[in-house]
């Protein structure tokens, strides 16, 4: 299995702070499970009106830290690193 590399985070998410990216990369995911997590939080209800299970496992996890870093951003503003 190929775990993701910060590359493949950058491509799917944009420019993210380094705590996220470790975070993400710290999952061990795939990047078949990065890409169904960007599914489920671009918008879940197509899969599960097609019967998909609630994300679980290692894209659970990545749902959550991507949910938590959306609702953070609403608070405090975009977590994206200087330039």
């Amino acid at each position: 299995m190929t775990r993701i590399s910060r590359d493949d985070v950058t491509k799917a998410f944009g420019p993210l702070d380094d705590v996220t990216v470790a975070q993400i990369i710290g999952t061990g995911a795939s990047p078949e499970e990065l890409a169904e997590a960007k599914a489920w939080l671009s918008n879940d209800e197509p899969l599960m009106n097609a019967g998909k299970p609630l994300a679980k496992g290692r894209v659970g996890d990545l749902v959550e830290i991507l949910t938590d870093l959306e609702d953070s951003e609403e608070e405090d503003g975009p977590a994206v690193t200087p330039d």
